[in-house]
């Protein structure tokens, strides 16, 4: 495979999923639902989509060890933690402010990444992610709110974007044993038991939804979950860091769509922010397939 067509392999998929995570947060401020039943029927129904392949490909399992087992237990947990605290944050302040705080990801990956596996960077890769980590605070800065539900929303969303980064680094070594397709299935699985447990526990309401919520029920299983099985294909090729780097576009996009379908306003420096974020989501990931 040469260099145009890896390279081709990579961002095409990088741009789908981009698009597709996009659209996650504009389904959960569509719902009145929790946060929780909406992270665990969104996990529950993707497991049960992935059943047919799943099935294909079972013998699979047989390569997984009980050590394994253990990391894809706790890769789910951190999943379902991941989208019980954003989509909590959600519903307490606006995309903008929420999608914002995932602009630390790359950051918090990239830190992860040294301390578990020794990974190193260059110079060049961290001015390219400054550049797009002040794009992303430049397109949420002006909806940052003083009030407490502002704040404890903002909060929330940091606390997702380390829970995510878990996922992701135990992602990286994990997926190389078995194929994405059977990981995601686990990891999605997982991550819905234990929201299923955590509701039962809260006494939060399984049923009596209207039809429009289980119609973003299915939604969030089917168009913000393309992009995680994406991601965990792309392991396979790129490290977290760079999967955290790529979803710095998730800002851009879910802010646009925000406009578009929510009303939410869109100041000038948000447009310049956004443009700030793709410029240094491109050239990082440029050097990356350099590299």
């Amino acid at each position: 495979m040469n260099q145009t067509n890896g390279s081709k392999r990579i961002v095409v998929p990088l741009i789908i999923s981009i698009i597709a995570i996009s659209f996650s947060a504009i389904f959960v401020k569509w719902s009145d639902a929790p946060a929780t039943v909406l992270s665990m029927y969104r996990m529950l129904l993707a497991s049960l989509f992935l059943l047919p392949i799943i099935w294909i490909k079972r013998n699979e399992f047989k390569n997984i060890e009980k050590k394994d087992w253990v990391l894809l237990v706790i890769s789910g947990l951190f999943l379902a933690l991941h989208f019980a605290l954003w989509f909590g944050s959600l519903k307490l302040t606006t995309v903008a402010s929420s999608t914002i705080i995932l602009g630390l990801q790359p950051i918090v990956a990239l830190i992860g990444g040294f301390i578990f596996f020794k990974e190193r960077t260059t110079t060049s890769a961290l001015l390219t992610m400054g550049v797009a980590v002040v794009g992303a605070v430049l397109i949420g800065w002006g909806d940052f709110g003083l009030s407490k539900s502002a704040i404890l929303g903002d909060v929330l969303s940091f606390l997702s974007v380390i829970a995510v980064v878990g996922y992701l680094l135990i992602g990286q070594n994990a997926v190389k044993k078995v194929s994405h397709w059977i990981y995601s299935f686990c990891v999605f699985f997982f991550a819905g038991i234990a929201l299923v447990v955590y509701n039962l526990l809260a006494g939060v309401q399984f049923s009596g939804y209207e039809s429009k919520e289980w119609g973003i029920f299915l939604l969030l299983a089917i168009v913000p979950t393309i992009s995680h099985m994406i991601n965990n294909w792309l392991m396979n090729y790129v490290t977290a860091t760079t999967i955290s780097m790529s979803i710095l576009g998730e800002p851009v996009g879910a802010t646009i769509l925000a406009v578009v379908l929510l009303g939410e306003r869109l100041a000038g420096w948000q447009i310049f922010g956004g443009v700030l974020v793709l410029v240094g989501v491109f050239f990082f990931l440029l050097q990356q397939l350099r590299r």
